[in-house]
């Protein structure tokens, strides 16, 4: 894609990967179970996206769907996960941590941060979760992430592209604010006018029905939007 803007699509099968890469994407999110929201992928899988795809891949970093308050025991998993991560190729790691009171877990994202240098560390839409954003924006960007994936604490970015533009204005250059959740071609414009956010991401669900299984839309999706991003500029 010949834009100075970066999408980013997140798929679970190797498959879609490669759909996605031949659609126009930029980088791909790679996960386990979407439907919980992605976990982790196995090591088997990620070695054969990387085998398949020559995009830059970030793989999700998640024990287990459901909250994002870990155990001692899933933290470990989670630094296990990093380092497999880094074994099999991968360009950067996904996760997001929080306290039980709900802020951001700042001191375990920032080991977390540390351990998967020098991939890049993408902070999830466990963000959304927090009750003040603009205090969870100024942790994530103490805990040393790359950047930030959020739908501006709605469950999807169109909803509050006002917040999106605010955390996007408010971040500067010190951390990437990439907003995500129900972006495609019919929205995308108004997002970059409304957010100015330099990078974008999707996993198409809203407009293709399993998209991992009906891959003939999918990748018409994908490239509708990867166009119209870039018609953008």
């Amino acid at each position: 894609m010949q834009s100075g803007r970066i999408l980013e699509i997140s798929v679970e099968s190797v498959e879609a990967a490669a759909v996605a890469e031949r659609g126009g994407a930029s980088r791909i999110e790679f996960c386990s179970n979407t439907r919980l929201g992605g976990t982790t992928p196995s090591d088997e899988l990620l070695r054969a996206v990387r085998e398949r795809v020559s995009l830059p891949i970030s793989s999700m970093v998640r024990p287990r769907g459901g909250s994002f308050f870990y155990s001692e025991e899933e933290f470990a998993a989670m630094q296990r996960d990093i380092d497999a991560a880094k074994e099999c190729g991968m360009d950067g790691v996904v996760l997001g941590l929080l306290k039980a009171n709900g802020e951001v877990d700042v001191a375990r994202t920032k080991q977390l941060v540390e351990l998967a240098k020098p991939l890049a560390v993408t902070f999830h839409r466990a963000f959304d979760e927090c009750a003040n954003l603009r205090g969870a924006l100024e942790d994530v960007i103490k805990s040393g992430a790359t950047r930030l994936l959020t739908s501006g604490g709605k469950r999807t970015a169109p909803e509050s592209l006002g917040v999106l533009g605010g955390l996007v204005r408010m971040a500067g250059e010190r951390v990437i604010v990439m907003p995500g959740s129900g972006l495609h071609s019919g929205n995308i414009r108004e997002a970059v006018q409304a957010t100015g956010a330099r990078e974008y991401h999707a996993g198409l669900s809203s407009v293709v029905a399993k998209p991992g299984e009906n891959i003939g839309a999918f990748e018409e999706a994908v490239r509708k939007l990867a166009t119209g991003l870039r018609d953008c500029d």
